[in-house]
């Protein structure tokens, strides 16, 4: 069975004030606060998950800065440069049609040239095409190819503009080998969680590494591991912090390099710092993975360093399931890089977790667990008129998608669909996936 393939990331870089947040917007609509019981990821408007026609992309906005000096400005920009190179499939470049070409854009586009990655370029805030076309052709001296007039504010120009990027999208797909069938694990945490160190450890543990993969698109560092005849790709994302004194920058820079990683994973192995606790930047990465239907695996890591009673793991897992509510179905286990301590086990749970993303569940026996489950516990009803469940059945794997056919998607509260929910995960485990349910309408026949 193919694998779905990952979602492209597309990156929009540029000086303050050209437009990058409102072509952010305008594309993103309301999909940014699309997810309800995440904590802390809708807030952050730093990405967002896009349709165009039959497209479909994640979307960075690298923007945000407003420094003072100009030389403050080309730092700046090479930073979120930088961030764009190193994570992006396609890179938006976007320029100001009424400030005109300046020596920060220049700067840029050669380091954004050498990148080797595709650079569309927008210039924006041509409102009047007629009045401003001939400007937009001072742009070819950056020597980045075609620039693609827009307005954001206008939401015009889009079409053409999307329709370069997504030829990007094409090209990458056919020059894409065939899927492989290694598991690909992401390692993500807050930085010195220990997420390297055991990456190591699993080395050198199993002394089977085959390579390292190079020439991958982004900068994470792909290792390639053989554990009892099965290859794993760990995807690692340590390590990739730059010299920035802001901490809300810093943070920005992990989110999205974790979008990055995530996206391109089977199973999440979120680690968590024994002595830190569960924090909210924790919640924030694992809302990531949530998001995206990972199958998700937390390990709480520098289990060694911490004094322990007959209640301490209890407490912890308490603590997790309180923190990540939203994220009840993963796994959970008790690690430590320093000692080695269950990190044999981590492939067990891996392997576990990835077969329940894939399992698919046959029509005829999913049915019957949804008449027992309607039989149990009546369907809500409203002035009169009650819920009817008609139907289920699984349509898609990784997360594992069921389509509910109702009477009316209105009395389909969210309690009832969890309540559904949690009867079949009774039956059939489920552990360490999200599942996702489709509510649909079917009038009864006269």
């Amino acid at each position: 069975m193919a694998k779905k393939k990952a979602r492209p990331i597309v990156a929009v870089v540029g000086r303050p004030n050209v437009g990058k947040s409102t072509l952010f917007n305008a594309l993103a609509g309301e999909k940014i606060s699309i997810v309800k019981d995440t904590p802390g990821i809708t807030r952050d408007r730093i990405y967002a998950d896009v349709t165009w026609l039959d497209m479909n992309f994640t979307l960075i906005d690298t923007g945000g800065i407003e420094p003072e000096s100009k030389d403050v400005i080309l730092s700046q920009m090479r930073e979120q440069a930088q961030i764009a190179i190193d994570t992006a499939d396609v890179i938006i470049f976007m320029v100001d049609v009424k400030q005109g070409l300046v020596d920060a854009d220049s700067k840029v586009a050669d380091m954004l040239r050498r990148s080797g990655k595709p650079i569309v370029l927008a210039v924006n805030k041509v409102d009047d095409f007629n009045k401003y076309m001939a400007d937009v052709y001072e742009f070819y001296q950056l020597g980045i190819g075609d620039p693609f007039a827009i307005s954001s504010v206008n939401k015009l120009g889009f079409g053409e503009l999307l329709d370069e990027v997504a030829s990007h999208f094409d090209m990458q797909a056919a020059t894409e080998e065939e899927e492989d069938e290694r598991i690909k694990v992401a390692i993500v945490g807050k930085p010195n969680v220990g997420k390297s160190s055991i990456v190591n450890k699993l080395i050198g543990e199993n002394r089977l590494i085959v390579s390292d993969i190079a020439g991958t698109t982004r900068d994470a560092v792909d290792t390639e591991i053989v554990y009892n005849k099965k290859e794993y790709v760990f995807i690692d994302t340590a390590g990739l912090r730059r010299k920035n004194k802001i901490k809300e920058e810093l943070e920005k820079y992990m989110i999205i390099r974790t979008v990055s990683a995530v996206e391109r994973a089977d199973v999440v192995v979120l680690v968590i710092d024994a002595k830190e606790g569960v924090t909210e930047q924790d919640a924030k990465i694992a809302g990531i993975a949530h998001e995206r239907g990972k199958a998700a695996i937390i390990a709480v890591n520098k289990w060694d360093a911490i004094e322990k009673d007959n209640k301490t793991v209890n407490e912890f897992t308490g603590k997790i399931r309180q923190i990540l509510s939203f994220m009840s179905y993963a796994e959970i286990t008790f690690i430590s890089a320093v000692t080695g301590q269950r990190l044999g086990k981590l492939y067990e749970l891996i392997d576990a977790v990835y077969e329940n993303h894939a399992m698919r569940i046959a029509t005829g026996v999913l049915n019957e667990i949804m008449a027992e489950a309607v039989a149990m516990q009546q369907p809500p009803s409203d002035k009169g008129k009650r819920l009817r469940l008609y139907y289920i059945t699984q349509v898609s794997v990784k997360p594992p998608t069921f389509v509910i056919f109702v009477n009316d998607k209105e009395l389909m509260h969210f309690s009832y669909t969890r309540y559904i929910e949690n009867r079949i995960r009774e039956a059939f485990g489920f552990r360490g996936t999200p599942l996702k349910f489709i509510i649909r309408e079917r009038k009864e026949k006269a």
